[in-house]
């Protein structure tokens, strides 16, 4: 059982990102733990709670069926938008103006 998964961090930026162990119960994520972190004061991480939710699920997806669909996801969500989010890629990419 493999999926994709949200969190939702005290300041309300997000990480979207995929497990392919098969349990729920994995660690919350592999994000840039500096670039996370800058966002916190010391203080501020002494009681800490982190939301965590489904957004895909699939029983037995090849890797690259999971990683589209995790792209897929930052995308929508804009979790590689540095105001929204903690995804590095896929970079976002700046609107061009016409």
């Amino acid at each position: 059982m493999s999926y994709v998964y949200k969190l939702t961090y005290p300041n309300g930026k997000i990480y979207i990102g995929q497990d392919t162990t098969g349990s729920f119960m994995t660690y919350f994520g592999s994000g840039n733990r500096d670039y996370i972190q800058k966002d916190f004061t010391w203080e501020q991480m002494q009681n800490f709670s982190i939301q965590k939710e489904i957004l895909w699920i699939q029983e037995n997806p090849t890797p690259m069926e999971i990683t589209e669909k995790e792209n897929e996801l930052i995308v929508k969500y804009e979790a590689n938008n540095p105001e929204k989010g903690y995804n590095l890629i896929p970079k976002k990419l700046k609107s061009c103006p016409i």
